[in-house]
């Protein structure tokens, strides 16, 4: 059930670029019946540079079954309103085991090498660039490209090529229309939404990424709102209809926007 959280991580919030914007997320993850996780976002996106760091950790019970933390970071600049990853990296820590995961890039935005550790085994990787395509992005900087789309034409609809160190594939948004959100028990926020759907196409290709077979043939609903004072558009929910262990939500509870 780790493989959840490390997808999950990148659903983040859409900042707007006509100012620089800092988007805090805080949300929680039911999956099934279970409160299963405490997680936080930092967003950031301006029209030089993009950031993006989070730090995901099980609770209550689902912490005491499947016990799993981690802290992401993505860094890239803008250019020409493209995005050119400079770092990736994460660490993970389950029962069980320990990793570390980093890609280094050229000054292109091309991965180069992949420095990667299980449990402090750590090994260097040359990438051969036959696997990867021209333009091919980091599965985080995903959701920064789709900022900047999003933000310029206020749709979803789009594919991006996404290189995870291993293995290629396509995440696809799809636009769903609108949707009246309202607040419950779990966030307060409220309103006309744009909801989004995700999944991910594994051009035919094999892994052990739970999410990479439970969104191959059924969608990550997405459901954005705009801030009502900054107007930065952010996540309010997210939904995978089944897992394992039954269905998933995501609920926003706070956002914190700092205008630079």
């Amino acid at each position: 059930m780790k493989k959840i959280y490390i997808t999950l991580t990148f659903l983040i919030s859409f900042a707007n670029l006509t100012q620089a914007k800092t988007i805090n997320h805080e949300f929680d993850v039911f999956i099934g019946k279970f409160n299963a996780s405490r997680t936080t976002f930092e967003y950031s996106l301006n029209k030089d540079n993009y950031k993006i760091t989070s730090d995901v950790k099980t609770f209550g019970v689902f912490d005491s079954l499947y016990p799993f933390s981690a802290q992401y970071s993505t860094s890239g600049l803008v250019k020409n309103n493209q995005l050119i990853t400079t770092s990736y990296k994460y660490n993970a820590q389950s029962r069980f085991s320990k990793r570390h995961k980093e890609l280094v890039y050229d000054k292109d935005g091309t991965p180069i090498y992949r420095i990667s550790s299980k449990n402090d085994k750590e090994k260097k990787v040359i990438i051969q660039q036959e696997t990867i395509n021209k333009g091919t992005t980091d599965l985080q900087s995903v959701f920064a490209e789709l900022a900047l789309q999003y933000n310029n034409l206020k749709f979803c609809d789009s594919t991006m090529e996404v290189f995870d160190g291993k293995r290629r594939f396509n995440v696809i948004f799809k636009d769903e229309g609108q949707e009246q959100l309202k607040p419950n028990e779990y966030s307060p926020f409220q309103g006309l939404s744009s909801k989004c759907s995700m999944y991910i196409d594994n051009l035919g290709e094999k892994g052990d990424d739970l999410l990479w077979d439970l969104t191959s043939d059924r969608p990550i609903y997405i459901w954005l709102l705009e801030d009502k004072k900054t107007k930065a558009p952010f996540i309010a929910r997210i939904n995978v209809s089944e897992t394992p262990l039954g269905e998933l939500n995501v609920y926003t509870k706070k956002i914190h926007v700092k205008e630079d």
